[in-house]
């Protein structure tokens, strides 16, 4: 799976120019040029980790404090973020609610959908403990698992229900071959990767993830599902809390923006991978729509030219406090040489693409998502309106 410096960065700076080039061509010509009717997706059903965990962890373990939520919900949420997650605005999109975490049952309505992201959450199940590296319990397969538990109850709920207002708040049965299946999920097996072992190793158990992943897309569609809305990985070695631990790196670490070269070649191994699978299901697949997305080549975009974009420099972490080796994660406190440190939010945190030196902010969520429902990063070229069509 190795590549050098320069095949790394080849791949880089491939994926920037047609990213950019895809979405001037797609932002001129609209989504006219597809010559498609829209798709009425009347629910959403979404598996993945923290970039699209609504409050999944935190209604399971312990509950979001501030001052996450700020921006938009003003108040936490689950999130990890200030506001909104690319999962909201898709929804947004699409005109419908913002998906209610599956774990998270106070006051939830799944009628247009659910969420069974998690934050921590795999696509290999891990052994390790949430409360010693964070990693979630619930993996894909699990999500998998709980998805089908509800489909059953629900439907089952919803035909012997005798009032309307007993199913307003549940999914009809019939919504659930025409909903968007989306998936954001591989950044922590990529983590647990570098965590854990060598890129050697990593790229040994790399076609197992991939399996894991095609086989729980293979089971929906088994069950009905015939949209699937796609994210590969992003690039997990440009996080600012990974960057401040590199002051002075050797010559041919970090890129000319800062990210490791290593663990950026171990996400883009990983969306290789994942490419290659898609289009293989495509063939396996009868009736189905799947549409891959490419989050490692828009985030990169943002990052390497943040100050275009109107954001700071993309290593400045909005809320924590990341010094020399010391870290106080946002919103939390802590005594560094004796003096007592509150990881608070910066002053806008719309200037910032980082929230807290892993996950983004709403500004960044709704400019990567702006970049991605149109159709210019994705495969093939449709805007997430039109992905019904095969």
């Amino acid at each position: 799976m190795s590549h050098s410096f320069g095949e790394v960065r080849m791949e880089v700076r491939r994926i920037f120019i047609a990213g950019s080039m895809a979405f001037l061509l797609l932002s001129v010509l609209g989504e006219e040029m597809t010559g498609l009717s829209h798709c009425d997706f009347p629910a959403i059903y979404n598996f993945g980790d923290s970039n699209s965990d609504t409050g999944g962890i935190s209604a399971a373990f312990y509950p979001a404090g501030q001052p996450s939520g700020e921006t938009f919900f003003h108040e936490p949420t689950g999130r990890g973020s200030d506001g909104r997650l690319i999962i909201d605005f898709i929804a947004k999109r699409l005109r419908l609610p913002y998906l209610s975490a599956y774990l998270d049952s106070i006051g939830a309505s799944f009628r247009h959908g659910a969420n069974f992201a998690t934050g921590g959450s795999t696509i290999r199940q891990l052994n390790e403990s949430f409360f010693l590296t964070g990693a979630s319990p619930f993996s894909l397969d699990i999500q998998i698992v709980q998805f089908d538990q509800f489909k059953t109850r629900t439907s089952k709920l919803y035909n012997k229900a005798k009032k309307n207002s007993h199913r307003r708040n549940l999914p009809r049965p019939q919504d659930f071959s025409d909903a968007l299946y989306t998936f954001d999920i591989g950044q922590n097996d990529i983590a647990a990767g570098i965590r854990k072992s060598s890129s050697e190793n990593f790229g040994a158990v790399l076609p197992d993830i991939i399996d894991q992943l095609a086989s729980a897309i293979k089971h929906l569609h088994e069950q009905g599902a015939r949209n699937f809305w796609i994210h590969n990985t992003g690039p997990i070695g440009c996080l600012p809390v990974t960057q401040h631990n590199y002051h002075h790196p050797m010559p041919g670490i970090l890129d000319q923006h800062g990210c490791l070269i290593a663990q950026n070649d171990m996400a883009i191994e990983f969306n290789r991978q994942l490419k290659r699978r898609v289009t293989k299901l495509r063939t396996q697949l009868p009736g189905a729509a799947l549409t891959y997305v490419d989050i490692f080549a828009v985030k990169y975009k943002l990052i390497s030219n943040p100050k275009e974009q109107g954001f700071v420099d993309a290593r400045s972490i909005c809320c924590g406090y990341h010094e020399d080796s010391n870290h106080v994660w946002c919103g939390h406190r802590d005594k560094i040489n004796g003096t007592e440190i509150y990881a608070g939010s910066c002053e806008d945190p719309s200037k910032y693409i980082s929230w807290d030196g892993v996950h983004y902010t709403e500004a960044a969520n709704h400019w990567i998502a702006n970049h991605i429902l149109n159709g210019s990063f994705t495969d093939p070229p449709v805007p997430i309106t039109h992905a019904c069509h095969n």
